[in-house]
């Protein structure tokens, strides 16, 4: 029985790890415990065609439109006529999903045509759909390696052979015949964020290290509404699609004039609106008014935003709640094609960790679960097949490239690291959150290239889990900071403010690639 190695503990990696176990001998490694991942966070929901009165091609319609022209349309194509299929096999794993009699209850979110996101548990989707498939994991999975950091890739002739890892022992090396990375995304990368801690962009760092092409890194979603307390508790898009309103320090509303959707607008169009109203009134939040829809309905509904708003003295039923944008999700991260194979034979990307085009420039709200649930089964369906010349560069075929930046790895920079500071996370996030944010400038981008060439990570032989991540998020800087660079237009996630129209020239990937040595 062939070796799979399954990297990372979201639904991505969940459901490719049992759905590979009936095949192959498989290995599943996470960073922290099983349940804990971006998927279990998730309070939206999942997007799915599951009414009569909806149809693929509506759904096809509403994610191309959100992706501001630059999906590529195959990925969107797969991702929402096999997204029925994949309900069903939620429900078969024991998912409960809320229902209204015998049907779905069905929400509606920004920039979607129809009422198609499915719950469970009111707010708790991420929660119920984790629990459900980490019990079938520990059912089915050969071996799990919980607290277990993936350092490196082993790579030969360009095929993959294992995985260094590290653990509380040490370091060790597991074989493998394929390796599924399904690690998440790097909300790490910014001030604010949505994301768990362990949001560090490990695998996509360490699939760069490995030779991958990464993609689309420039285009980062950020959630219009986190509640603006330590922690930037999401505040859930649904709240917004049951008729809460955005309200400036005056109690006026301002998306109108901005939007025909108001705050159901796309979440980039929401985020700036937000950003541009918080400079208008000296950086104070705005506030989210839910006090329409009663304290009793918000109670029922949103039981887990309820009891936070709650936690911080707030009666979000009674009065309205600061709210602030946040780094939510990543577009961009390593290239593959429409049946997640990377450019390394035998490495396949599933999840927010992989760049598959469907999401273009700006992410349909919830369907980032659907592309887990899809794109994972994809991969599995094809683990043994023959791999194709150039699998992820398919679509730069198609679309054609608007740049590839040569990229160094820290371990290939030149300046020595007795000239360099090590990296200061919380410096970096503030960096990367003031320059690289919601939006940019050449200037900006310039002087932040300059400032992360000051830096370096911490010496290898020494490092510990949060150096690594720091020494991965340090990269991820870097690529994500040229992206935005040569990306001289504004289009979904991101906004230059000197180039604020967009150029449908430029409607073409950038990818990142490794220097070579």
């Amino acid at each position: 029985m062939k070796k799979l190695v399954v990297i990372g503990s979201g639904i991505a990696g969940l459901i490719a790890a049992v759905e590979a176990s009936r095949t192959h001998q498989v290995t599943l490694v996470t960073k922290a415990n099983l349940a804990e991942s971006n998927t279990h966070y998730a309070q939206g929901g999942i997007a799915a065609v599951t009414s009569t009165d909806d149809s693929i091609a509506e759904h096809v319609a509403d994610t191309l439109a959100a992706g501001a022209d630059y999906c590529y349309k195959p990925a969107v194509d797969v991702l929402c006529a096999e997204g029925p299929n994949r309900i069903n096999d939620l429900v078969n794993f024991g998912v409960e999903f809320d229902r209204k009699g015998t049907n779905f209850a069905l929400g509606l979110e920004a920039a979607h045509s129809h009422a198609r996101i499915l719950h469970a548990g009111g707010d708790t989707t991420g929660a119920d759909i984790s629990n459900a498939m980490v019990d079938a994991v520990r059912a089915t999975a050969t071996a799990i390696f919980e607290h277990t950091f993936v350092v490196d890739f082993e790579v030969e002739g360009g095929t993959i052979r294992g995985v260094h890892l590290l653990d509380a022992s040490g370091r060790h090396f597991v074989e493998a015949d394929s390796v599924i990375l399904a690690s998440g995304g790097a909300g790490q990368l910014y001030r604010h964020t949505t994301n768990p801690s362990v949001t560090t962009g490990d695998g996509v760092a360490a699939a760069f290290r490995a030779g991958a092409e990464l993609a689309d890194l420039e285009f980062y979603q950020f959630h219009p509404t986190a509640l603006a307390v330590p922690g930037s508790f999401l505040i859930s898009e649904a709240v917004r699609g049951d008729g809460a309103v955005l309200i400036n320090n005056r109690g006026e509303r301002f998306m109108q004039k901005l939007h025909p959707a108001a705050e159901l607008a796309p979440r980039d169009v929401v985020a700036r609106a937000i950003q541009a109203e918080m400079r208008a009134q000296g950086g104070q939040p705005v506030l989210l008014d839910a006090t329409g829809l009663g304290s009793e309905f918000l109670s029922k509904r949103f039981p887990s935003i309820s009891k936070t708003t709650r936690s911080y003295g707030l009666d979000w039923g009674k009065n309205p709640i600061p709210v602030t944008p946040a780094a939510h999700y990543w577009m961009g991260g390593v290239a593959t094609d429409i049946w997640g194979r990377t450019s390394i034979s035998g490495l396949f990307a599933v999840g927010e960790v992989a760049c598959t085009g469907a999401h273009g420039a700006n992410r349909l709200a919830s369907n980032s679960l659907l592309e887990s649930i899809v794109f994972s089964r994809r991969a599995v369906q094809v683990l043994d097949k023959e791999w194709p010349a150039h699998a992820a560069s398919v679509r730069w075929k198609e679309q054609g490239l608007l740049a590839e930046i040569e990229l160094e790895a820290e371990a290939d920079r030149i300046a020595p690291a007795s000239a360099l500071n090590v990296v200061d996370r919380v410096e970096l996030q503030t960096l990367m959150w003031d320059n690289v944010g919601l939006a940019r400038t050449q200037n900006e981008l310039l002087q932040t290239r300059v400032e992360l060439a000051k830096w370096r990570s911490a010496d290898e032989a020494n490092r510990l889990f949060t150096d690594w991540e720091d020494a991965n998020l340090l990269l991820l800087s870097r690529a994500v900071t040229e992206a935005a660079l040569a990306r001289e237009e504004s289009r979904g996630g991101h906004y230059r403010l000197d180039f604020p129209l967009t150029n449908q020239s430029m409607a073409r990937p950038i990818t990142i690639v490794r220097k070579a040595r």
